[in-house]
C-alpha cells in the first residue's frame, strides 16, 4: 500500500502542477523504476483533473443566472481549471505533434520539428480547434443535462489518460532517449501495469452508466476507442513509434472524442 501511494504521488508530481515537495517529496522518493511503475496511475491523475473540472463546471453552472450561455461559460471555466492543474502539459504535446506531422512528411524531419519548443501554424490551429471542440461539446452536454456534463468530465479525464498507455504498451519509443522526459515511462509497462491502469477507469464509467445509462457510456467509449485507433495507426505509419508529445496528443484527442460520443448519446435518446 505504501508503494501504491508513493507511485501515485509521483504520477501526480509528474503530470500536474500540484506541489509534492519538501518532506513529502523526500518520502515519495524517485528512481526510473518508480517512474515506470507510476505510469499505471496516469488514469488516477485523471481523477484529480476530472474532479477539478467538475467542481468548476458545477460551481459556474449553478451560480450563473439561467441563460443559454451559462453552459458555455461553465465549459470555459472548467477547461481553464484543468489547464491550470496540468500546466497545459498535454495541450503542448498536441501542438508539437501537429507541427511535426503537419510540417514535414519525412519521419526524421517531423521528429526534429516536434522537439522545437516554439509553436508553429499547425500547432496553433490544432490548439484552437481542440479547445473549441472541447468547450463546445461540454456546453452541449451541460445545456441538456448538468449531470451528463459532470459524468462526461470525470470519466473523460480518466479514460483519456488510459489511452496513451496503450501506445506505450504496443509501440516503440522513438524520441530522443537522452533528453526525453517520457523515456523512463516507455522503458517498460507490464501487462499487470496496464490492467492496474484500466482499474482506475471502472468507477467513473460505472457512475456514468448508473447516472446516464449504458448508451451514454457505450457511445463515449466507442468514440474514444476510435480516436485511439486513429492515433495509433497515425504514429505507427508516420513515426514508427511514439514520443512523449504523442502521448499528450492522444490524451487530448481521446478526451474530445469521449465528449463527442457522450453528446451523441444524449441526442440519440
Amino acid at each position: 500500500m505504501l508503494d501504491f501511494v508513493r507511485h501515485y504521488l509521483l504520477a501526480v508530481q509528474y503530470f500536474t502542477r500540484i506541489p509534492v515537495t519538501g518532506a513529502l517529496a523526500q518520502w515519495v522518493g524517485f528512481s526510473p523504476q518508480m517512474l515506470r511503475a507510476s505510469a499505471a496511475h496516469f488514469p488516477g491523475v485523471g481523477w484529480l483533473a476530472g474532479a477539478a473540472a467538475c467542481m468548476a463546471y458545477a460551481a459556474l453552472a449553478l451560480a450563473l443566472p439561467a441563460n443559454p450561455m451559462a453552459p458555455l461559460a461553465a465549459a470555459v471555466g472548467c477547461t481553464i481549471a484543468t489547464v491550470l492543474l496540468t500546466g497545459g502539459f498535454h495541450e503542448d504535446g498536441l501542438a508539437d505533434v501537429a507541427d511535426g506531422l503537419g510540417g514535414s512528411s519525412e519521419r526524421a524531419r517531423a521528429l526534429e520539428i516536434m522537439k522545437d519548443s516554439r509553436v508553429g501554424a499547425f500547432g496553433a490551429m490544432a490548439l484552437v480547434l481542440a479547445l473549441l471542440a472541447k468547450v463546445s461539446l461540454l456546453a452541449v452536454l451541460g445545456s441538456q443535462n448538468l449531470a451528463a456534463a459532470l459524468m462526461a468530465l470525470l470519466a473523460g479525464h480518466v479514460v483519456s489518460r488510459f489511452a496513451p498507455l496503450v501506445l506505450v504498451y504496443t509501440l516503440d519509443h522513438v524520441g530522443d532517449a537522452a533528453g526525453s522526459k517520457s523515456k523512463p515511462l516507455a522503458d517498460q509497462l507490464s501487462r499487470n501495469g496496464l490492467f492496474a491502469a484500466a482499474g482506475w477507469c471502472y468507477v467513473p464509467l460505472a457512475l456514468a452508466g448508473l447516472a446516464q445509462g449504458a448508451l451514454f457510456v457505450a457511445l463515449a467509449m466507442a468514440a474514444a476507442c476510435a480516436a485511439l485507433l486513429f492515433m495509433h495507426r497515425l504514429f505507427r505509419r508516420r513515426l514508427q513509434g511514439f514520443t512523449g508529445d504523442c502521448l499528450g496528443a492522444t490524451q487530448q484527442v481521446c478526451e474530445i472524442a469521449f465528449y463527442l460520443g457522450a453528446a451523441l448519446a444524449l441526442g440519440a435518446r
